[in-house]
């Protein structure tokens, strides 16, 4: 059974990879440039060069799996970046897939994304495009929607410590009373692990988070408490000045921890799942919040 898996090479693919790696599982990997991905290739994993925008390497990219695991996306850009890398890249890919016989498409979404928020911003209309698109396809499905990832030396998390270290102050957005429930990478890849082989996790959608709901301002004050961060005052941010830094700091190169599209999500309300069922299911025992914290700002 070999597994293609695109997005391999960003924060959340090798972790993915590694997970089914370890179950001595074959692994196909999508990269632009294959002969930089040196991790990948001492975990024996075969790398296929391509892109979400080439339906001609994804043709390639198919031939002889069975699986693929899909978890190419962008959280930033034009519409017509989303719309050309995560919805005509999704339909290329699952019409490559069909052309090829694959027996099994697991995508990973996002939770918050559902027919009400799909025009709220480009990122969820792109995913709910996304999830649309596979359930379409005719070909046994997994969708994943996970809330907020945290892992080591990547994602959010480095960031939101960063600026808990450096400010003079704990600026939180709004009220800072919206909840979110982080999922740890390495659990997150489990899920997808088991998802490859198991037949009584198919056609279903699943909202994953880890063990802790938490709104912003107790998770503040838990990282704060994990870095030894005393006496630092909290400062709760209005919506309408943060809009306003938004629009300077989306401007800025790189991947910018604050946005307008960012800000309405959080405004859309709480990142929970409402289903706790997927833990249980799959048999992926849950990291809690405070040692996620702890690994990942270690």
């Amino acid at each position: 059974m070999t597994i293609l898996v695109t997005g391999g090479t960003g924060f959340v693919g090798p972790r993915v990879v590694h997970a089914l790696r370890s179950r001595d599982l074959p692994v196909r990997a999508l990269a632009r440039k294959p002969a930089a991905e040196t991790r990948l290739r001492s975990w024996d994993v075969e790398l296929v060069q391509g892109d979400m925008t080439d339906p001609e390497s994804l043709r390639r990219a198919v031939e002889g799996v069975d699986t693929v695991v899909h978890l190419v996306a962008i959280r930033q850009g034009t519409p017509e970046q989303f719309r050309r890398i995560m919805i005509e890249g999704t339909q290329s890919l699952l019409e490559a897939a069909q052309a090829a016989g694959v027996q099994r498409f697991v995508l990973m979404s996002a939770l918050g994304t559902t027919e009400g928020t799909k025009d709220l911003v480009p990122y969820y209309g792109a995913k709910w495009a996304d999830e649309q698109a596979v359930k379409a396809s005719g070909l046994p499905y997994v969708i994943f929607r996970p809330s907020f990832i945290f892992g080591e030396g990547g994602g959010i998390l480095p960031t939101f410590a960063k600026l808990a270290k450096l400010g003079p102050v704990t600026a939180v957005t709004g009220k800072g009373t919206q909840r979110i429930q982080p999922i740890w990478i390495d659990d997150l890849a489990q899920f997808f692990a088991e998802a490859v082989a198991r037949d009584d996790v198919l056609n279903r959608t699943w909202e994953l988070g880890g063990p802790d709901r938490v709104d912003w301002n107790e998770f503040w004050a838990r990282l704060r408490r994990t870095l030894g961060i005393k006496r630092r005052p909290t400062v709760h941010m209005p919506m309408w000045f943060m809009r306003a830094n938004a629009v300077v700091t989306e401007r800025l190169p790189g991947n910018i921890p604050l946005t307008r599209d960012l800000l309405k999500m959080l405004e859309a309300g709480d990142n929970v799942t409402a289903d706790d069922s997927a833990a249980e299911t799959f048999g992926v025992k849950l990291m809690p919040l405070d040692d996620q914290l702890r690994r990942g700002t270690s």
